[in-house]
């Protein structure tokens, strides 16, 4: 499973022209299921994710996570974050899950995530999505895990 963890001012996603999420200050979460991924690994991805310490405190210094700041999360399945490039010009998505099985663990994230965290927003999995955000640092982080 993998993230790309991007700290923002706001950020929203729409699909067809329509705003279906939207946070202020937060994370922009871009969320991959890869072949093999378990429910263990989702919550130990979320769980990494809401302890992060990437938000300034009062010197400046990055020691608060999203919850300190009562920031929000938006989550957006992005299977292309499992592309591989290595094998020519056009990339290879075989590390991605299973359609069925990548929504299943995009949605046993975004479950855990609204149960753990009170500021939940998302995309919509397998839709033609926009995200527009402003990125606050810039500070944008990917984050790995296997099982």
């Amino acid at each position: 499973m993998q993230s790309i963890l991007q700290r923002v001012q706001q950020a929203s996603v729409s699909v067809d022209g329509q705003t279906i999420g939207a946070i202020e200050e937060g994370l922009l979460i871009l969320l991959c299921a890869e072949r093999g991924d378990t429910d263990a690994l989702v919550e130990k991805m979320l769980t990494k994710i809401l302890k992060l310490r990437i938000f300034s405190d009062e010197a400046g210094k990055m020691n608060r996570s999203v919850q300190d700041v009562g920031g929000g999360l938006l989550i957006v399945s992005q299977f292309t974050l499992a592309a591989d490039v290595s094998g020519g010009n056009r990339p290879s998505f075989t590390n991605a899950a299973p359609p069925d099985e990548g929504r299943r663990l995009y949605e046993l994230f975004v479950t855990q995530a609204r149960a753990a965290h009170p500021i939940v927003q998302t995309g919509q999995f397998a839709a033609d999505m926009k995200v527009s955000l402003i990125n606050d640092g810039p500070v944008t982080i990917p984050i790995r895990m296997a099982a």
